[in-house]
């Protein structure tokens, strides 16, 4: 069975000229008027009472959230290259309100706590639409909701059998095409209340801005290469390639590159995602499409796209491809992947043919730090001073402030809700070592294809994966 963005293909013509003139440079670093520029650690300092290692938003908000909590602590954050340059700058924007990438996935994971989960989620997703608004966090942040559209029969049949959820709306194929105008649409769920968007590196930048004004330092061009201690009990060391500082308290935020404690080495593996972004629409192009509550967009496949508009206008389409390296290599040359670009803007233009005119700017990648239970862990070590949070696999926007939050609840040594949770407690299943790492990714990325050509249905090797619990159902 072919999908739909299969017996709807584009001109080839088409493809080429709306990707003629794309620059390869995610679109939110590029549209930020100027990178407001920390130092670089190169003197060894006082021993600090916190250092976080990561300049992303898991270790952002870390450092916001601690200063908030004692603002008399000495808190330092070490970056290899700049705030924001990696998954934090490149992402979709989504602030989802989900723990757990989805319902689903977390059904088949805690069944007994998803009540629970599904309220420390949304108490995150307002907190972070509470610090926004009170340390006025310029990031172009709207509670517009999402959406999940079914572009296939069988998926249309799903929406319209699934109860919904509190502030859910169901719209079938009419009211969803009413909503936004695609010929692609069956139907769709409207979630209202639990997705906002961002502008993820303005978000990024008023984090940090908002950590230093509370005393953070914040240092970039400091790349850690190691952690170590000289002595039971005694204080932590963390080594740049220019200096060592001492720390009483550590968290790792690195996000999908090798973690510093090698226990954790095998948990989550880099997988590359893509996006263009568009041009501004015009008012016409606006009329044609509708879209007036600029919800995002996501279909409802396992290779799924997502989407959403830009502030000015623009439509940011990425998804689909997800694309693993041998030994979990990371490296520039990897973003620029025409087969994936051209793949992408073929989809955009079967969704919204009537956008035909439109040209992207815009084309990227950036790597996703993907876990076998799909949602993040939590690890630690050094007698619980160090603590780690990873493997967000692509809907960490919101729980990486969770992740924080966390953290710093296991440091200050006392039991909250967050802490108990079982998600929290536990541990997802390490990768294999390769090849059969990379023989496992691809023979299940090549099974979540076919399901998506079978009408979901999946096949002995995915049924294998659910049964042990590394299926992905989001």
């Amino acid at each position: 069975m072919r999908t739909v963005f299969e017996k709807n293909r584009p001109a080839v013509g088409l493809v080429d000229r709306s990707l003629a003139n794309t620059v390869l440079q995610p679109f939110w670093l590029d549209d930020v008027q100027a990178h407001p520029g920390y130092p670089t650690l190169t003197r060894a300092a006082t021993q600090y009472d916190l250092v976080i290692v990561g300049g992303g938003y898991t270790g952002l908000w870390s450092a916001l959230l601690a200063k908030q909590r004692d603002p008399g602590l000495r808190v330092a954050v070490l970056e290899g290259q700049t705030i924001g340059w990696a998954a934090s700058g490149r992402n979709g924007g989504f602030v989802d309100a989900s723990l757990t990438h989805g319902a689903e996935n977390g059904r088949s994971r805690w069944p007994e706590e998803m009540e629970a989960l599904e309220r420390l989620g949304m108490e995150n997703l307002d907190g972070i639409e509470k610090t926004v608004d009170t340390l006025r966090l310029d990031c172009d942040f709207e509670r517009t909701g999402s959406i999940s559209v079914a572009v296939e029969p069988y998926q249309a049949d799903e929406l319209a059998a699934a109860p919904l959820g509190p502030g859910q709306v169901y719209l079938d194929r009419q009211a969803m095409r009413a909503e936004v105008a695609s010929p692609t649409y069956l139907a769709g769920v409207w979630s209202k209340d639990t997705c906002a968007l961002v502008h993820p590196a303005k978000l990024v930048y008023e984090l940090a801005r908002a950590a230093a004004e509370l005393g953070a330092e914040i240092y970039e061009h400091s790349k850690v290469c190691g952690l170590g201690q000289d002595r039971r009990g005694g204080p932590l060391t963390v080594h740049t390639e220019r200096v060592s500082v001492r720390a009483d308290r550590v968290i790792l935020a690195t996000n999908g590159f090798p973690s510093l404690l090698k226990r954790y080495r095998y948990h989550t593996v880099p997988v590359y995602d893509y996006a263009l972004m568009t041009e501004p629409l015009s008012e016409a192009q606006l009329a044609d499409i509708g879209w007036r509550h600029r919800q995002g967009i996501g279909d409802m496949s396992n290779q799924f796209h997502y989407y959403r508009m830009s502030k000015d206008n623009r439509i940011l389409w990425g998804g689909y491809d997800a694309i693993y390296h041998f030994g979990g290599r990371i490296r520039p040359q990897y973003e620029d992947r025409d087969a994936t670009y051209r793949r992408l803007a073929g989809h955009f233009f079967t969704t919204f043919p009537q956008l035909e005119d439109v040209a992207f700017t815009h084309r990227w990648a950036g790597v996703i730090d993907t876990s076998t239970r799909f949602c993040a862990f939590f690890g630690s070590a050094y007698g619980d001073r160090v603590g780690y949070a990873a493997g967000f696999t692509g809907l960490g926007v919101a729980a990486t402030r969770f992740a924080a939050e966390v953290m710093l609840d296991r440091f200050a040594g006392t039991p909250t809700a967050r802490t108990e949770l079982g998600m929290v407690k536990s541990l997802p299943l390490p990768f294999p070592p390769e090849p059969l790492a990379s023989a496992g990714i691809q023979a299940t990325r090549w099974s979540l294809d076919r399901a998506d050509h079978r009408e979901g249905h999946r096949n002995v090797l995915l049924k294998a994966l659910d049964s042990v619990g590394l299926g992905f159902d989001s």
